[in-house]
């Protein structure tokens, strides 16, 4: 599975982005996706997650009410839709898909990555 990831670019706070992941290779139609970002000096971390058949969706606190992460399996894609956005979003956000629907908050449990896209936000 290849991830292509889109979307970043630098806005000002309080602005909205959305971020798009397109699959191929494979269908991504069984898999769940995942989000993660990784801030300058920072360890990677958790943004949101959705399941292969979008029914459930988690977020990490820090994006909890401003993120809102959906799929369209037709179109192997999924979309994060960022609003509100603060200074300390600023990051690489990647995109991953995983099989197993288990620990879908640890990077290391996906099986597959995108590239990024930069994220930054000024205030």
């Amino acid at each position: 599975v290849q991830l292509q990831a889109s979307g970043g670019g630098l806005v000002q706070v309080g602005d909205s982005l959305r971020l798009s992941c397109v699959a191929s290779g494979r269908t991504i139609v069984t898999y769940n996706m995942g989000w993660f970002r990784q801030a300058p000096g920072k360890e990677r971390e958790f943004v949101a997650a959705i399941s292969w058949s979008g029914d459930s969706a988690y977020y990490a606190d820090l994006v909890k009410g401003r993120f809102t992460i959906s799929r369209d399996n037709g179109e192997n894609t999924v979309i994060l839709q960022m609003n509100g956005l603060k200074r300390e979003d600023t990051a690489v956000y990647y995109c991953a898909t995983k099989v197993s629907g288990m620990s879908v908050q640890t990077a290391a449990s996906y099986d597959y990555w995108g590239q990024g896209t930069l994220v930054t936000v000024s205030s």
